[in-house]
């Protein structure tokens, strides 16, 4: 079986001189279709930078990435956000909506740049995060659980081939992260692979393998 997502030996150091760090040492890394995988480790130990080069979101010193059989090291920016757009869906940690669009127009947002049908999948989300009540309020009017749930249903409106998901269930009581958690084991039932960054042990809980990131090296 082809591994939806590929690593190997991806290499990253962060800060120069006497404060370079390396915080990913030769990792390697195969997520195959319909796996939910967990990634854990302590703060600083490299963990939302892993998902970020996964993501084509940044650049690294040494490796391969592939997604679906797509190597990314030598894709063009254009092609990186094409293929983020249509084949990887990504939640952040700090959320990043846009602060000028209500909760549902993020959603949607990202549906126009995702294959056709996706934004019939809008309401539907939107609806299944319980954030129907808040539909049309701003970010900076929503709880940071609610911007939690929007930045989810974003990153799964296209229906991606690939989850990236950095502290999914972070800002979310046990009900709320409950609902995401769900959604996510759905989407890897359904054939997609889901690479978690977490700590909370509902998730690791759920996941198909847990993976220890310790000393720049996956465990």
């Amino acid at each position: 079986m082809t591994p939806l997502l590929r690593l190997r030996g991806l290499t990253k150091t962060v800060g120069s001189g006497r404060a370079a760090r390396r915080v990913l040492d030769r990792v390697d890394l195969d997520l195959q279709p319909g796996e939910l995988a967990a990634v854990v480790g302590p703060s600083g130990s490299g963990k939302s930078t892993l998902l970020q080069l996964a993501g084509g979101l940044d650049r690294a010193d040494a490796g391969e990435v592939t997604i679906a059989g797509q190597r990314l090291d030598g894709c063009s920016d254009t092609a990186l956000a094409r293929l983020r757009a249509r084949r990887l869906g990504f939640v952040f940690q700090a959320f990043h909506l846009v602060p000028e669009l209500s909760g549902e127009e993020n959603v949607r947002l990202a549906a126009r740049f995702g294959p056709p049908g996706a934004s019939r999948r809008v309401a539907a989300l939107v609806d299944a995060m319980a954030l129907r009540a808040v539909a049309d309020a701003l970010p900076a009017q929503l709880s940071g659980g609610e911007q939690q749930r929007f930045a989810v249903a974003r990153a799964l409106v296209n229906d991606p081939a690939l989850v990236l998901a950095d502290e999914p269930t972070g800002n979310l009581d046990a009900s709320s992260g409950a609902i995401v958690l769900d959604l996510l084991s759905a989407a890897a039932a359904a054939g997609r692979g889901v690479l978690v960054v977490t700590h909370d042990a509902a998730v690791t809980a759920r996941a198909d393998r847990v993976l220890a990131l310790q000393d720049g090296r996956l465990r």
